[in-house]
């Protein structure tokens, strides 16, 4: 497929939640750069961007209501996850290696399932993982570390798929990306703080409920197109594979970059709404404890929005990238049909 080089100017996109940042987003940042030389994670080079990305706050943002030091490790445990990706995947040799890839991967989550096992001793990576399950279990049960262990393992499935195509230069369908979109961005990994640093537990039952179940999907199908909204311009400038919503869509089609663009907008715009939508037709059916996760999935989607605007990392100084400053409270697209992409159709059949 031919590389997507254009440069797109980003118009404000449909948020219809409210801001919000922890009290000590300055303290939570400072702390997330300490700890991120600290634990030697990545190379200095991409420490060194990593540390300027404001990480620390991003959770803030996350987390604006959160215990404080469970901000904190959310801070963190964000640069370890870009330490995987960026340096482990794209940067890295293992990247375009899936087999290996997978191999290194299943030690890590070793290391987060049983952080006493005698392996890996001295790796960074490893180091700095053990360091955060010992934090976050000061402040989770048992069922809530289990939780964040299987999200990081569905996020590293998805980067032994997203290798796969890398090795061999190869774009995924529409629908295979959206699927695996709603993982390789981490949210599953990092969707367990919602309600780890707000000091309240789902029962398995009220977990695994088909709204909520359904809620938290759209919320990591929301953010995972954002970040491709915001990401456009950075990473058609880089020398690393990609894998983007723009660009598979405009593999699609005869459209244009810009087409693209619009499409993949009017999927998150229908998307948002039918989250509110189904959020407030269920709402007699959820418990105190199911509307509060539902609000904290709303929490992250616009954390990570205000973030994606605001962050060297996507802004991208040296090459600005035309993102927005504000978003809009009018989608595209708020549409009640289903989105053509059947591995999310289940969304509307509620």
């Amino acid at each position: 497929m031919t590389a997507v080089k254009d440069t797109l100017s980003i118009p404000p996109i449909y948020s219809p939640f409210l801001p919000a940042i922890h009290r000590s987003h300055d303290r939570i940042q400072e702390r997330s750069s300490v700890w991120a030389h600290q634990w030697n994670i990545g190379s200095p080079q991409l420490r060194s961007h990593l540390v300027r990305h404001d990480i620390g706050t991003f959770a803030a943002r996350v987390l604006p209501d959160g215990d404080e030091d469970v901000v904190q490790i959310l801070a963190d445990f964000i640069i370890w996850l870009f330490g995987v990706d960026d340096g482990m995947c794209e940067e890295g040799p293992l990247g375009h290696r899936p087999g290996e890839l997978s191999a290194s991967l299943s030690r890590l989550l070793r290391v987060a399932q049983q952080p006493s096992a005698p392996m890996l001793s001295g790796d960074p990576l490893a180091e700095g993982l053990r360091d955060l399950q010992r934090r976050l279990a000061e402040h989770a049960s048992a069922y809530q570390l289990a939780r964040w262990v299987e999200g990081t393992r569905a996020y590293f499935f998805s980067l032994i798929w997203e290798a796969h195509h890398r090795s061999h230069g190869t774009q995924p369908g529409l629908n295979d990306y959206a699927l695996i979109r709603m993982y390789n961005g981490a949210a599953t990994a990092a969707e367990p703080f919602l309600e780890i640093a707000r000091g309240y537990q789902l029962h398995p039952r009220e977990r695994h409920h088909p709204v909520v179940e359904a809620l938290a999907e759209m919320a990591f199908f929301i953010i995972g197109w954002d970040n491709d909204i915001f990401s456009f311009h950075k990473e058609g400038r880089g020398p690393h594979f990609v894998m983007n919503a723009v660009r598979v869509v405009h593999a699609t089609g005869p459209g244009s970059p810009s087409g693209a663009l619009s499409q993949v907008i009017a999927h998150r715009d229908r998307a948002t709404a039918h989250f509110l939508r189904i959020g407030r037709d269920h709402a007699s059916e959820l418990t105190h404890h199911q509307h509060r996760y539902a609000r904290d999935l709303a929490a992250f989607i616009r954390g990570n929005q205000d973030w994606g605007i605001s962050s060297d990392r996507y802004i991208n100084p040296a090459d600005p990238a035309d993102l927005p400053s504000e978003f809009t409270t009018v989608p595209t697209d708020d549409s009640p049909d289903p989105l053509p992409i059947p591995a999310v159709r289940g969304w509307w059949r509620l």
